[in-house]
């Protein structure tokens, strides 16, 4: 196997790990956040982040780099489709760092309040829309290279 083709398919398992992951915290784990109570919600808040930090800190610097060397080294008529795979990816680090993070800070500092439970919630849509998009174009790239096998070098 090719560097270019292990690198696609490196960044397309690292994006579905974190699909998984983004629609599980979607559906079940941030809107169970109202259901702590007052008494333990600190508590609870800053363990999600620190465990959740050691979740998801590998597999989204791998989904970045990767992503980025797809978008600088592909050769094939996929580049287009890469680099909007690299905006998506930039994208989700942006919602993350200007929407996410904040949200967990106050919910750390201060304790639970409901306007930014809802906010952390739904500005979560974003970055579960963004990461599966950014699945759903790597799978159909991935699919057209195993359709061609012929295909020898990936990379520029």
């Amino acid at each position: 196997m090719n560097f270019g083709l292990t690198l696609l398919i490196v960044n397309t398992a690292s994006t579905w790990f974190m699909i998984g992951l983004i629609w599980f915290v979607q559906i079940v784990h941030y809107p169970l956040f109202d259901s702590v109570g007052p008494q333990q919600f600190l508590f609870y808040a800053e363990r999600h982040r620190h465990l959740t930090s050691l979740v998801v800190v590998l597999p989204m610097l791998t989904e970045i780099v990767t992503a980025l060397l797809l978008a600088l080294l592909w050769k094939q008529s996929d580049t287009t489709l890469l680099w909007v795979c690299f905006a998506l990816v930039v994208a989700i680090w942006v919602c993350t760092a200007s929407c996410s993070i904040p949200c967990h800070q106050k919910l750390c500092g201060s304790g639970f309040s409901a306007s930014t439970h809802e906010w952390l919630v739904a500005s979560n849509w974003i970055r579960t829309i963004l990461w599966s998009a950014r699945g759903c174009i790597l799978t159909c790239i991935i699919y057209k290279q195993m359709a061609n096998p012929s295909v020898q070098n990936v990379l520029q």
